[in-house]
C-alpha cells in the first residue's frame, strides 16, 4: 500500500510534460543554427588542423630530413585526429603513429612518439595562461561544485581527491619505472627518442618551423570557436571562448569518452552564464556532433585517397600493437 501510495503521488504526467518540453526546447535552439558561421567555423577547424599537422611534419624533417612525406604525414595527423573524436582514451593517436612511421622512411616508433613532445611546450604554455584566465575571472564554476556535475569522470574525482592523487602518483611511478626498464634493456631506445626532438636543438628553427604554425593554429582555434558561439546563438565573446578553451583542455585531460562528450556539457551548463540551460545543451552538443562528424569525414576521406586503406578496425589493432610494443 504504502508503495502504490508513493507511486499515486507522482506526478507522472507533469514529469512527462516537462521532458517533452526540455526536448522541444532544444531542438528549437538546433534549430535556429546559423549555417553560414558553422561553415566557416568548420573550415577554420580543417585550417587549424592543417597547422598543427604541418607543425609536427617539420619536426620529423628535422630528425628525417630526406625521409618525410609532408603528404602523409599531414594525413596521418587529420586520420589521428578524426579518431580520436569516436574512439576513447585517444584511440586515434595508436593509428596516427603507425601511418606517420610508414610516411617517415627509416623512421621508429619511439621517434614518432616522442616527436609529439615538440608541440607541448607551447600548447602547455597556452592552454596554461587561458585556464589561469577563466579561473581568476570566475569563468569556472569553483571546486566545491564539481562533484554535483552530471558527468561520472568530473564529479568521481572532484568527489575523491585522495583517491585521484594517489591514482597520479602510481601512474607516475609506473612511469617512471617503465622508463627505467626501457633504458636498461634497450640501448638504442633513448637514441631514437632523442631523435623525435631534435629540433629543439636548434631554437631558430623550432620557432621559425613549428611554433610559429603552433601560434597560427591558436589563432584559428579562437576564430573557430567565436564562430560556433555565434552560429548557435550564444554569442560570441573573449570570455565565452576563453571558457570553452578551458573547458575542452580540462575534459581532454580526463580521455573516458570520446572527445570528452558528457563531461564538456557539464561543465558549460554550469559555467556560461546568461543563456538558457537548453541553449548551451544545443550549443555544445551541436558543437561536439559538427566537428566530431566534420572530422572524422575527413579522416575517412584522407585513409582512403592519401592511404588508400579501408579496414579501419585493422589499422586500429596494427596501431594498439605498435604502441604496446614501444611503451
Amino acid at each position: 500500500m504504502a508503495v502504490i501510495s508513493t507511486l499515486a503521488a507522482i506526478d507522472l504526467g507533469g514529469q512527462i510534460d516537462r521532458v517533452f518540453e526540455a526536448i522541444g526546447n532544444f531542438g528549437h535552439y538546433l534549430g535556429r543554427v546559423e549555417l553560414p558561421y558553422l561553415v566557416v567555423a568548420l573550415l577554420l577547424s580543417l585550417a587549424l588542423a592543417l597547422c598543427r599537422a604541418h607543425a609536427w611534419a617539420n619536426a620529423l624533417r628535422a630528425a628525417y630530413p630526406t625521409g618525410v612525406s609532408e603528404r602523409g604525414v599531414v594525413g596521418a595527423f587529420l586520420v589521428g585526429t578524426g579518431l580520436n573524436g569516436i574512439l576513447p582514451a585517444r584511440g586515434g593517436d595508436a593509428v596516427k603513429i603507425l601511418l606517420a612511421k610508414r610516411s617517415v622512411r627509416g623512421s621508429s616508433y619511439p621517434a614518432i612518439i616522442s616527436s609529439f613532445a615538440v608541440l607541448v611546450p607551447f600548447d602547455s604554455g597556452i592552454g596554461l595562461v587561458v585556464l589561469l584566465y577563466a579561473i581568476t575571472q570566475g569563468l569556472l564554476p569553483i571546486a566545491p561544485r564539481l562533484p554535483e556535475l552530471p558527468a561520472f569522470e568530473i564529479s568521481f574525482w572532484a568527489a575523491h581527491p585522495g583517491l585521484l592523487l594517489l591514482t597520479v602518483t602510481v601512474l607516475a611511478i609506473a612511469i617512471v619505472v617503465l622508463i627505467t626498464v626501457l633504458a636498461r634493456r634497450i640501448e638504442s631506445f633513448w637514441a631514437n627518442l632523442k631523435r623525435g626532438v631534435v629540433i629543439l636543438r636548434e631554437p631558430r628553427r623550432y620557432l621559425r618551423e613549428v611554433l610559429a604554425w603552433q601560434g597560427a593554429g591558436w589563432i584559428l582555434r579562437f576564430a573557430s570557436f567565436w564562430l560556433f558561439l555565434d552560429a548557435f546563438n550564444i554569442g560570441g565573446s573573449l570570455d565565452n571562448v576563453l571558457l570553452v578553451m578551458s573547458v575542452q583542455a580540462i575534459t581532454g585531460a580526463l580521455p573516458f569518452t570520446p572527445g570528452g562528450a558528457g563531461a564538456q556539457q557539464a561543465l558549460l551548463v554550469v559555467a556560461l552564464d546568461g543563456p538558457t540551460y537548453a541553449a548551451v545543451l544545443a550549443y555544445s552538443v551541436g558543437q561536439q556532433v559538427a566537428v566530431t562528424v566534420w572530422s572524422v569525414a575527413i579522416a575517412f576521406v584522407t585513409l582512403g585517397v592519401v592511404f588508400r586503406a579501408w579496414d579501419i578496425r585493422r589499422l586500429i589493432r596494427e596501431g594498439r600493437t605498435a604502441r604496446g610494443e614501444t611503451g
